[in-house]
């Protein structure tokens, strides 16, 4: 009994004891409730206290692994900071004389709860938890269609659509499924017909990587349907954010309900074109599909009916008839009239190039049939000659020889044409087109001419003078080059081209004259210019002169003064000469002499 009731004593006085130690003094830790930092930086995890403080002071911070508390740093008052060996932060810890915790390089396991602990002897004890959040963004999400075979629309089971895997984040992202851009309800419920499975790997970095797979009971509404994944993460400050997939659609499979059968071809079909008709139905796979032409079986390939250089006998109504085991109760035909645009080979009577006189008349007809509205037109080069067939040419001249086509035409069926050509010869004596001036800078100089003949036969050139000659030919035209010294007689009397054939001659004269040169022409002009502006300048002179001997001109007596003064005007003019110096100098100067004041 003795001892039990010591036993209570000694309990008793340790807790008077405590209570004497707390009440004698008291400690307060501040930390921040919560650090965030990126993964690989640097986190400072600061600690402050408030209360008595003595020399054996000690601030130590600890981790929480398990539920068990190991201690990773501490520092004693006025000592240096150490870090502990054998914790998982050993070697990336230190503690400064602020008791601030600096962790670098810190990575995701680092995301604990860290608890500064401060002991101040007779003051007592007091902690704080800080929360060390660590954040990494994840990898853009990879989105995978199954390897298996097609998905078959209306199936009782769902079916796997897709997979969506995000790579390296921390914390945990998650991820959200979009379909035609609208996202779909997370489920995770397998008897539901759409749901997902996810799954979360740790990976050795401390990184997470999540996948998402997503199942479906997709109907026919679906075949064009886009799925797409987004991972959404935290970051720092509470930011959250996304990363979007590519995007993916499924082989569905459905029966078909109707068959289209399509002409590719676009505009009007004429011989010799290569036509392709297509038959396809709105369901996946495309069925098997026969072909018929007025009901006479023909051969396609893949839904393609083919045929290479259309005929008109090609012409006539073909159908298309598939066969879907899905749904034989469907009608599954299409049918096509197709209509091949032709017209014949044009025919020109007479058919040989005809061969006339000058001066005499041609006539062609040409024809042709075709399967809509056609036109005959006859052309020479670009020009519209006629429109109803016939070409008639009346009073035929040397430049109506050529070559004449005859075009035949559907104007409803572009590119469609038939056509043929003729030639024209015209026969007679030359005819030398009106001869050009040949010019030369001084007498004695070469000058070249050409002498351009029409003619059939050929004609031949004679030159008189004669020089060095080449003879060409110009479409219908037959020339003659010659190139002579101009002598005195050529600039004289010219040079004479002469043509002949078995029909006649022809002749005319050439004349040669000398260049006028620029620069004597611009010198004569200026001479002209000069001789004007001097004539001009001596009237102005002589206006001058006239203008100042009037405005100077002063009466010469007494005689010539009465009569100013009293306005009598004397009509005839008299000229008086003195002597006198002094009167002299008066009327030089409009001064009267001293005799008169």
């Amino acid at each position: 009994m003795d001892g039990i009731t010591f036993g209570r004593t000694s309990l008793l006085c340790t807790l008077l004891l405590w209570a004497f130690q707390v009440c004698s003094g008291t400690v307060t830790v501040n930390v921040n409730a919560k650090v965030e930092v990126l993964k690989g930086e640097t986190a400072k995890l600061p600690c402050t206290y408030t209360g008595s403080s003595s020399s054996n002071t000690v601030v130590e911070w600890f981790i929480e692994e398990q539920d068990t508390r190991k201690r990773v740093a501490f520092h004693s008052q006025g000592g240096e900071g150490k870090s502990d060996d054998g914790t998982p932060l050993t070697g990336r810890v230190t503690i400064g004389a602020d008791s601030t915790l600096t962790i670098s390089s810190v990575q995701p396991s680092d995301e604990l709860v860290f608890y500064c602990q401060v002991t101040a002897g007779s003051a007592g004890v007091g902690e704080a938890a800080t929360m060390l959040k660590v954040f990494f963004a994840p990898e853009k999400p990879e989105l995978t269609r199954p390897s298996s075979q097609a998905i078959t629309a209306g199936e009782t089971t769902s079916s796997e659509i897709g997979t969506c895997v995000s790579k390296n984040g921390h914390p945990q992202p998650r991820i959200i499924w979009f379909k035609d851009g609208l996202p779909l309800a997370e489920i995770k419920d397998r008897k539901e017909k759409t749901y997902m499975i996810p799954s979360v790997v740790k990976e050795a970095s401390g990184l997470l990587t999540i996948k998402s797979t997503l199942y479906m009971q997709p109907t026919k509404a679906d075949k064009d349907s886009v799925f797409q994944c987004t991972v959404e993460y935290s970051m720092l400050e509470g930011q959250n954010k996304q990363k979007k997939s590519d995007t993916i659609t499924i082989n569905l499979n459905y029966p078909s309900e109707k068959a289209t059968f399509s002409l590719l071809s676009t505009g009007p079909v004429k011989e010799g074109d290569s036509v392709t008709m297509k038959c396809e139905t709105d369901g996946n796979p495309q069925p098997e599909f026969d072909f018929t032409k007025d009901g006479k079986a023909v051969s396609g390939e893949g839904g393609l009916l083919k045929i290479k250089s259309v005929k008109r006998s090609d012409d006539g109504v073909y159908m298309c008839t598939a066969t879907d085991f899905d749904n034989l109760e469907a009608d599954l035909t299409g049918t096509i009239t197709l209509t091949v645009n032709y017209i014949d080979p044009v025919r020109v009577s007479p058919a040989e190039s005809q061969v006339v006189m000058l001066g005499e008349k041609v006539q062609w007809m040409c024809t042709t049939k075709g399967s809509a509205t056609h036109t005959v037109q006859w052309k020479k080069g670009s020009e519209v000659l006629s429109q109803d067939g016939l070409l008639s040419i009346q009073d035929v001249s040397y430049d109506k020889a050529g070559e004449y086509m005859c075009v035949g035409a559907v104007p409803s069926v572009p590119g469609l044409t038939s056509q043929a050509s003729v030639n024209l010869t015209v026969k007679g004596k030359p005819m030398i087109e009106t001869p050009a001036v040949g010019e030369v800078g001084k007498e004695g100089d070469m000058v070249t001419l050409k002498c351009s003949a029409y003619g059939s036969p050929a004609p031949q050139f004679t030159w008189k003078p004669s020089g060095k000659q080449s003879v060409s030919v110009e479409g219908n035209k037959v020339v003659s080059t010659v190139s002579l010294q101009a002598t005195a007689e050529v600039m004289k009397d010219g040079v004479t081209c002469e043509a002949s054939n078995t029909h006649g001659t022809d002749s005319k004269a050439f004349l040669v004259s000398l260049k006028r040169a620029d620069k004597q022409q611009g010198g004569s002009s200026g001479v002209v210019i000069a001789v004007v502006v001097c004539v001009l300048l001596l009237l102005l002179l002589v206006a001058l002169i006239y203008f100042l001997n009037k405005k100077s001109k002063l009466p010469c007596s007494k005689k010539d003064k009465k009569e100013v003064a009293s306005g009598e005007v004397n009509n005839d003019i008299v000229v008086e000469m003195k002597t006198d110096k002094a009167n002299e100098e008066a009327g030089l100067l409009n001064k009267r002499p001293p005799t008169e004041q």
